[in-house]
């Protein structure tokens, strides 16, 4: 069992930064990959980013590729999602989400996920 916890939302202007933190329990946290996900008012839940197990391989949505960087600390537990030059547009509850699916990379599918966070609000105005 896995469980997760969000933190470092908030509201920023666009153009700013914030960084989100996943601060996992378990000790089987270091072997999973881990990804992150958004959910905007009225929109289905979309894929922002996952990294694998070690953290040595990272992918991205289009939408954030560029801005967006995806890390983790498996000594502390703990995943991070760096948010750069934000716009509008990424005003969404964040999600972080573990797989259980030890030693792989994770998937861009929300469904492949087994843990999940309460999610932490971003918001960005204009």
């Amino acid at each position: 069992q896995v469980q997760l916890v969000e933190s470092g939302g908030g509201l920023v202007q666009a153009g700013g930064s914030l960084r989100l933190s996943c601060a996992a329990s378990g000790r089987t946290f270091s072997s999973l990959p881990m990804g992150w996900f958004r959910q905007a008012p009225g929109k289905e839940r979309q894929f922002v980013a996952r990294i694998n197990w070690s953290g040595g391989r990272t992918y991205y949505a289009e939408s954030v590729k560029g801005r967006f960087i995806i890390s983790r600390d498996n000594a502390k537990n703990t995943g991070y999602l760096q948010m750069n030059s934000l716009k509008p547009e990424d005003t969404a509850v964040y999600y972080c989400a573990v797989r259980n699916y030890p030693y792989s990379s994770g998937s861009d599918v929300d469904y492949d996920y087994n843990y999940w966070g309460q999610g932490t609000q971003v918001t960005v105005s204009s």
